[in-house]
C-alpha cells in the first residue's frame, strides 16, 4: 500500500467510516522532514497518499474521533536547536550547546533530554486547524476520544518534577481549547495502557502498575475508574500475573478483555468488570499480541509458537482461525526443532522454569555444546514464540537453554521483586541451576558450554563468568558490571536513587552489585562484547570497562562497536 524508504511508515489507523487509512510518516523534502513525523491519509478507493498534518515539531500519536471529523494528536515541542541558522541570538550552521537543568536528562534513541516536551492538540480534517490541549513541563501520552467525541483521556505525571519517579495518572479533558485537565487516579506509582472508555461513556479502564520503587519490576493490573470521578478498582485482583495488552470492552460493558503474561505463555483473557476469576480464552504453548476488537466476542491478533513465527489471527467463537500465511514458504524450506519446557531447582530450592531447544538433528546417545542465552528485563521472559536465535543454533548443533531466572516475569510479583536491590545473586543461581539441570539430563556436554545476552542478559552474563569458570566461551552484549559508573551516565538514575540508594549512601550495596568488574581476576572465559555507539540505556562505557579488565587480566577478549547505533 505505501512505501517511504528513507523512514518507514508506522501508527496506522482506519477513519471510523473505513475510507482512509492513516498514517505517521516522515517524508519530502529535508526542510519537511524537519518537522518531524506527519499523518497521512490513504483513500481507499485508489489514489496516493497524501499529508494531512504540518504541525513544528512532528506528531508522535493521533487517535480519530468517534465521527472521523478530528484527530487528537500527540505532539512534540519543537526543537529551536534543530535549525541553529535561524535560533534567535545564535544564527550559525554549527549546533549550539546543550544547555541541560533536568534530573533525568538522557534517553536511549532521544539522545540528551532538554526542556522539550510532548503535548496533545486536536486537529480539525476538513478545516486543517489545530488547537492545543495541553502545556506545561511534563508529557501527554495515549489519548483516547469518549464515545460521545466531548471527552478526551490521557496519561501524564503532573507530580512536581516528573523526572524524578514513575507517577502517571489518568486524566479526562474536554476536547477544546481552553479546557481544564481533570485527574482521576491519585495511585502513588504508574497508571499504564492506554484508557479504554466503557461504551456508555461511564468508565476507563487502564492498567495500574507497582510502586516506584519497582519500577524494574512492574507488574500490571487491570482497573477501572469512573470517568466522572471517583475511587478506582482493580479488575484483576485474583490474578498475580502482568496485564500486557490493549484493553477492550464487551458491548454491555460488563467484561474486558486483554492479554495476560502467564509462564512462558501469552493469553487473550477475559475479566467481569465487578471483579472475580480472570479467564483465558486462548490456550496452548504459545503466545499472542497486537490484539484488536473486530467485534463482540470476535479478536483481530497475532499468535505464534516456537515454531510458528507471527502470523494474523482471528479469535472467534471460542477458537483461533489463521488469516495469513506469510512465512509458509520459508517454513517448507526449513527444518526446525520444537521448543519444550523445563523444569529446575536451584541449590536452595526455588522452582526455575526453562525451555529448552535441542539440535535439529540427533544421534543417540551424543552430547551436543550448550548456550545459555538469558533475556534481557529482567522484567521479561523467555517463552513459547518464535526465536530465531534458538532455532539458528539448534540447526547448528547446539542445545539451547533459555531460563527464566528469578526477577522474570510470568510467575508473578514476588518472583519479579525477589532480585529487589540484590543484582546478580539469585539470578545466577537459577542460571547455573538451569544448565545443571540440562547436563543432567544427558544431552548437553559439560566440557562445551557457551553464555550469552544482550542488556540485563549481557549483565547477567558478567555476573555469571565472575562466578563460575565452566563456560568456554561467552557473549555479553550492551551490558555493565561496575554498575557504580553507570549513575548518571545511563537513563536509570531514578531507579537507583529508590532502589540501591545514592552510591554516597550506599557504597556498601553499590560496590556488591559490580562485582564482575572487581573480581574480574576471576574470570577465565573468553568473552566478546559488543555495543551500540550511541547506546544511552547501557552506556558502551560498562563493556569497554569489562573489555579493558579481561584484557588487563590477559583473557582472551574482542569489542565490537556498532557506529551510530542505541541500545536495540
Amino acid at each position: 500500500l505505501t512505501s517511504t524508504p528513507d523512514s518507514g511508515e508506522s501508527a496506522p489507523r482506519w477513519s471510523p467510516d473505513g475510507r482512509y487509512l492513516a498514517f505517521l510518516a516522515s517524508r519530502g523534502s529535508e526542510e519537511e522532514k524537519k518537522k518531524g513525523a506527519q499523518v497521512w491519509l490513504l483513500n481507499m478507493s485508489g489514489g496516493e497518499a497524501q499529508k494531512l498534518t504540518d504541525v513544528k515539531g512532528g506528531v508522535s500519536e493521533y487517535a480519530w474521533s468517534p465521527d472521523g471529523r478530528r484527530l487528537v494528536l500527540g505532539v512534540s515541542d519543537p526543537d529551536p536547536d534543530a535549525e541553529p541558522e535561524n535560533k534567535e541570538g545564535w544564527k550559525r550552521k554549527t549546533k549550539p550547546p546543550i544547555v541541560i537543568d533536568r534530573y533525568h536528562f538522557k534517553q536511549d534513541g532521544a539522545g540528551y533530554l532538554t526542556a522539550l516536551y510532548r503535548h496533545l492538540a486536536t486537529f480539525e480534517v476538513e478545516s486543517r486547524k489545530v488547537e492545543a490541549l495541553t502545556a506545561g513541563r511534563h508529557d501527554e501520552t495515549t489519548a483516547s476520544w469518549s464515545p460521545d467525541g466531548k471527552w478526551i483521556a490521557f496519561l501524564s505525571d503532573r507530580t512536581a518534577d516528573p523526572d524524578r519517579g514513575n507517577n502517571t495518572d489518568v486524566y479526562v479533558v474536554e476536547a477544546r481549547a481552553g479546557a481544564e485537565p481533570r485527574r482521576l487516579t491519585a495511585f502513588p506509582g504508574p497508571d499504564g495502557g492506554r484508557p479504554a472508555w466503557s461504551p456508555d461513556g461511564q468508565w476507563i479502564a487502564y492498567l495500574q502498575g507497582d510502586e516506584p520503587r519497582f519500577s524494574a519490576y512492574n507488574l500490571n493490573r487491570l482497573a477501572v475508574v469512573p470517568a466522572a470521578g471517583g475511587e478506582p478498582r482493580i479488575v484483576s485482583s485474583s490474578l498475580d500475573r502482568a496485564i500486557v495488552g490493549s484493553i477492550s470492552w464487551s458491548a454491555d460493558g460488563r467484561s474486558l478483555t486483554s492479554v495476560v503474561q502467564d509462564d512462558r505463555i501469552t493469553c487473550l483473557a477475559t475479566a467481569p468488570v465487578a471483579g472475580g476469576e480472570v479467564r483465558p480464552l486462548t490456550s496452548g504453548r504459545r503466545t499472542v499480541s497486537s490484539v484488536s476488537k473486530a467485534g463482540e466476542d470476535t479478536f483481530a491478533l497475532l499468535a505464534g509458537t516456537g515454531t510458528e513465527p507471527y502470523e494474523v489471527h482471528v479469535f472467534e467463537k471460542g477458537a483461533l482461525r489463521r488469516l495469513t500465511h506469510e512465512n509458509d514458504k520459508l517454513l517448507g524450506e526449513l527444518s526446525l526443532s520444537p521448543t519444550e519446557d523445563f523444569t529446575a531447582k536451584a541449590k536452595d530450592g526455588a522452582v526455575v522454569n526453562g525451555v529448552l531447544v535441542k539440535p535439529t538433528v540427533q544421534v543417540s546417545g551424543q552430547k551436543y555444546p550448550m548456550l545459555l542465552l538469558i533475556h534481557g528485563g529482567p522484567n521479561g521472559q523467555d517463552e513459547h514464540s518464535f526465536s530465531f536465535d534458538r532455532q539458528f543454533f539448534a540447526a547448528n548443533g547446539y542445545v539451547v537453554v533459555s531460563a527464566n531466572y528469578r526477577g522474570s516475569a510470568g510467575r508473578g510479583s514476588a518472583y519479579q521483586k525477589a532480585i529487589y536491590a540484590d543484582w546478580g545473586h539469585l539470578e545466577v543461581v537459577d542460571l547455573l541451576a538451569a544448565v545443571d539441570h540440562v547436563v543432567a539430563g544427558g544431552i548437553a556436554d559439560p566440557e562445551r558450554l557457551g553464555i550469552g545476552g544482550w542488556s540485563y542478559g549481557g549483565i547477567l552474563t558478567d555476573y555469571t563468568i565472575a562466578t563460575d569458570r565452566r563456560f568456554k566461551a561467552a557473549v555479553s552484549g550492551a551490558s555493565s558490571a561496575l554498575q557504580l559508573t553507570m549513575y548518571g551516565t545511563d537513563q536509570y538514575t531514578a531507579q537507583y536513587d529508590q532502589e540501591l540508594g545514592p552510591p554516597w549512601k550506599a557504597q556498601e550495596t553499590w560496590l556488591k552489585v559490580s562485582y564482575p568488574f572487581f573480581h574480574a581476576d576471576r574470570i577465565t572465559t573468553p568473552t566478546l562484547f559488543m555495543c551500540g555507539l550511541n547506546d544511552f540505556n547501557v552506556p558502551i562505557a560498562g563493556v569497554e570497562q569489562m573489555y579493558q579488565a579481561l584484557k588487563s587480566a590477559g583473557v582472551e577478549t574482542e569489542l565490537v562497536i556498532y557506529p551510530g547505533q542505541n541500545h536495540g
